[in-house]
């Protein structure tokens, strides 16, 4: 496996980042992941006034993932402009799991260089996966 470059990630999820649509809570979130074949993908948070139909830059991320051919990732980065560094919510750990391995790392990053990494069985553990359902 090759090395991620994750500043080259983080700055995609910071471009991302740039583009998110968060005029009701002002929380910008941008991602950015990498495939087995180096391919990356990067998503932001959509919200809607309808709060229940926001998407968040995670679940975005993978979906461009999967439009693009696909279907597993090897690193994701989350990227904030906020003090406190930000996590996958519920929702989006559960997308994680689905698309990337339980080793593969999940970083949060933000604009003042913090950064915290976990595995994505550190993240969700004992998650519900698509072996759960035979």
């Amino acid at each position: 496996m090759s090395s991620i470059d994750w500043q080259r990630l983080m700055q995609m999820a910071k471009q991302a980042y740039e583009n998110a649509y968060a005029p009701y809570s002002n929380f910008k979130v941008g991602a950015a992941a990498i495939d087995d074949e180096d391919n990356r993908f990067c998503g932001c948070n959509v919200e809607n006034a309808s709060y229940g139909l926001t998407v968040c830059a995670e679940r975005n991320c993978f979906a461009q993932l999967i439009v693009n051919g696909a279907t597993t990732a090897k690193a994701l980065v989350v990227y904030t402009e906020q003090e406190k560094l930000t996590p996958p919510c519920g929702a989006c750990r559960q997308v994680i799991v689905e698309f990337m391995a339980p080793d593969a790392q999940v970083k949060a990053m933000n604009h003042l260089a913090q950064e915290k990494t976990w595995s994505v069985k550190e993240l969700l553990p004992d998650a519900f996966t698509p072996k759960d359902l035979t």
